[in-house]
């Protein structure tokens, strides 16, 4: 997914090339399954797959986007998952930005994945109704923290911080009794300073923001994310959301869309929903929700 993952343990493991074959290999099925960087992933493929049919996917695919759909109903459709063509028009995926594609993207009707996708699990199919271009990399890089998790519990490890660009999990306590200490970026600042440090344990943090992944264009700083009614690069998006969550499969959507849905509304919807998030504003202005301790 265009990214590096990272496992931090207080005490080295009798096997441990083992273990970080293990965890390698869960990080490459989940790439395999859901990357938009690679064309032949079973995401890739059933994007390009014949509407109308049901097509085969793995169940770690269908989970998330099961997952990702019932996010996408919570929050509103404030988190999209087809979006695909759009991200990549805009650059922020294995492409350069495209003019011509972004213009094309632009054009595109906004149909909601949950407008034209069905899901069996039972049967591990999927079919869509309407042309997608689903992309996962708002969700799926919070799974594949969750399956570095799973793979040292199986492993017998349950102290640990796993991390997948700034999405992380924390499994247990460290050695002397102490959470695990997750810095949380101060946005914009040349040194990448820490805004606060969280204290973390048995959780999740995930973090979405414009501060890494941007263009600016005529002095106006663009999102990697998108807008879902626009289709195009958020505007006057808060600095960065961070979520804490059990799940981070499930802080990493949620992030997402809180930012889509701006400090004013992203604030107010956390609160009605018990969320756990940290707000930072483009002015430094600081919100916090739900049971955010730092």
């Amino acid at each position: 997914m265009g990214t590096t993952w990272q496992v931090r343990l207080d005490d080295a493991p009798h096997e441990f090339e083992t273990i970080r074959a293990a965890l390698q290999s869960a990080v490459a099925e989940v790439d395999g399954q859901m990357s938009t960087w690679k064309a032949d992933s079973a995401l890739m493929r059933f994007n390009d797959a014949p509407c109308g049919q049901w097509h085969s996917l793995p169940d770690n695919l269908l989970s998330v986007l099961e997952s990702g759909l019932a996010i996408s109903a919570l929050t509103g459709n404030a988190f999209e998952m087809n979006l695909g063509d759009a991200t990549c028009a805009w650059g922020f995926g294995p492409a350069q930005i495209d003019l011509q594609a972004i213009r094309a993207a632009s054009n595109l009707p906004t149909i909601a994945a949950a407008q034209a996708l069905r899901l069996d699990r039972a049967a591990g199919r999927a079919l869509k109704s309407s042309p997608l271009s689903l992309d996962l990399c708002g969700i799926a890089k919070g799974y594949g923290v969750d399956r570095l998790a799973e793979t040292l519990r199986a492993h017998g490890i349950t102290r640990a911080l796993c991390s997948i660009d700034g999405e992380v999990r924390a499994l247990g306590i460290r050695r002397d009794g102490t959470p695990w200490s997750v810095g949380i970026d101060t946005p914009d600042s040349p040194q990448r300073g820490n805004h606060s440090v969280v204290m973390l344990e048995d959780a999740s943090l995930a973090t979405s923001g414009d501060y890494r992944h941007f263009l600016e264009i005529r002095g106006k700083r663009l999102s990697h994310t998108m807008n879902p009614a626009t289709r195009a690069p958020l505007l006057d998006a808060p600095a960065s959301v961070t979520v804490m969550a059990q799940s981070c499969m499930h802080a990493d959507a949620m992030a997402t869309a809180l930012v889509v849905l701006g400090l004013e509304r992203g604030e107010r919807f956390a609160r009605e929903q018990g969320i756990a998030a940290l707000f930072i504003g483009r002015d430094g202005e600081t919100r916090q929700t739900g049971h955010f301790a730092m």
